[in-house]
């Protein structure tokens, strides 16, 4: 007699994931093969698919504009679900999360007088973004950053020429992850889950789901954890991600070949 198939949860970064890298952070969209993939996921069986971002849960909506996806603003804090219904942080986290941007403004203020730095307000987090600056203005970015470090409640993570400042020290990818599977009441032990991602975010939620007997995919090689698979781009997700789920690429016809 046939097992019943194990129901999957696929999660999804979205920058640098299911979206190119670009200079302009507005100009970000879905990569084709990412939207393929997406909707060829949620068409699968009664499988969950979520795309899981730092952006705010608005920003998100708009760049994933697809029915059948869970889409988590703000590493987690925020969910919305295919059928609309959307699901926030507690007032209590929403409290201290006011606390601690308030200790943050002083030190926030000096980073626009670094040339090049750019500060990106998610409200649960804080992007710096420093693509344009020299290396001369590098020390003073440095020397901003580890006082920033140094806050009470705050977690500095790296990605590709940006800071991300989680304004409470437990919210991360790992944490949006945690919460999805809460949520769904689903049980990631099995090792249905699969997690994919690009920098040093995502590699906290890489190693949770690891750690359950799931898959991690790192796309570009950047998040560095014991234990992931490796991928250069999005069309090279799509590829791995297709042959794991035994679904055909439409381009070729084949299952992902």
């Amino acid at each position: 007699m046939t097992g019943r198939r194990l129901r999957r949860l696929w999660v999804f970064d979205f920058d640098g994931t299911l979206s190119p890298i670009v200079p302009d952070r507005d100009a970000a969209k879905l990569h084709p093969a990412g939207r393929d993939l997406l909707r060829d996921l949620s068409d699968q069986h009664d499988d969950f698919v979520a795309v899981l971002s730092s952006r705010a849960l608005s920003d998100l909506i708009f760049r994933v504009p697809l029915p059948k996806i869970f889409l988590g603003g703000g590493s987690g804090v925020e969910w919305k679900y295919p059928g609309g219904q959307r699901i926030g942080m507690t007032a209590g986290g929403k409290g201290r999360a006011e606390t601690a941007r308030r200790s943050l403004v002083p030190l926030l203020a000096e980073f626009p007088k670094v040339r090049g730095v750019e500060v990106e307000d998610k409200y649960w987090s804080l992007a710096i973004h420093h693509r344009k600056v020299s290396p001369a203005d590098k020390p003073a970015l440095e020397f901003l950053l580890s006082r920033l470090a140094s806050l009470p409640y705050v977690k500095l993570l790296s990605g590709p020429c940006v800071t991300e400042i989680q304004v409470l020290e437990e919210i991360d990818k790992s944490y949006g992850v945690e919460r999805i599977c809460r949520l769904l009441r689903y049980d990631p032990s099995r090792g249905g889950i699969l997690y994919a991602g690009d920098d040093e975010n995502d590699a906290v939620a890489m190693r949770w789901v690891l750690a359950r007997k799931g898959t991690a995919i790192s796309v570009g090689g950047r998040a560095r954890v014991s234990g992931v698979r490796t991928v250069s781009g999005t069309a090279g997700l799509a590829r791995m991600v297709r042959r794991l789920a035994g679904i055909a690429d439409p381009h070729n016809g084949t299952v992902g070949s």
